[in-house]
């Protein structure tokens, strides 16, 4: 879930009431016209003044944000690395499981102390799941006695028609006495959901 503020939009001399939203991979505007930005493709961000100066290939439009202007252009300027978005730590021990994902097994082990992949161990601090079928969830509650009563699931399921519902995600995670606590785009085709055990259960 990104970042979303009532605004005034100004591209050229128009202006136009709305909402708008900075997502992980793009700005989006809703309103009397809508306006999609992605992110790879701003050239130049400033913010003064409480408004906001974006430039891509179409122009530049102006977003009047207040004192929220500074804190969206360095996120814009400084996005976040997928591993800082799933909360991966230095000092984590951190486990993959039904994840055939070269790209992030590289990107734990340039962070995490302990990377294990397909194989649980004692004591992680994470543990990314992935399916793409409900039944291969149901292996949830067994998960739950390795990882430290502060650690955190996080499922790994594709988007959209072919995904697993959300309802069924959750109902899953609840078997394993899990609460879900964060939702987060994986990739273009995955989105990942963060579960732990309650505080009142640690």
């Amino acid at each position: 879930m990104g970042s979303e503020v009532q605004t005034t939009l100004r591209i050229g001399r128009k202006s136009y009431a709305g909402k708008a939203l900075l997502e992980t991979t793009e700005l989006l505007f809703r309103g009397e016209i809508r306006l999609k930005i992605p992110l790879r493709d701003v050239s130049s961000v400033e913010a003064e003044a409480g408004a906001l100066r974006v430039t891509y290939p179409d122009g530049t439009a102006t977003f009047e944000l207040g004192e929220q202007a500074a804190r969206w252009a360095d996120k814009i300027q400084n996005p976040k690395t997928r591993i800082d978005k799933l909360g991966v730590k230095p000092e984590h021990r951190v486990v993959l499981l039904n994840l055939n994902d070269a790209q992030l097994l590289s990107e734990l082990r340039g962070r995490a102390a302990s990377v294990s992949n397909g194989r649980l161990v004692k004591d992680a601090d994470v543990v990314f799941v992935g399916a793409s079928a409900l039944d291969e969830l149901v292996r949830l509650p067994q998960i739950v006695p390795y990882m430290k009563r502060d650690g955190a699931i996080w499922t790994v399921t594709p988007k959209g028609k072919d995904g697993i519902r959300d309802t069924d995600i959750m109902a899953a995670a609840k078997a394993g006495g899990l609460v879900a606590v964060k939702v987060v785009s994986f990739s273009d085709t995955h989105s990942a959901n963060k579960f732990v055990i309650p505080k009142a259960d640690r």
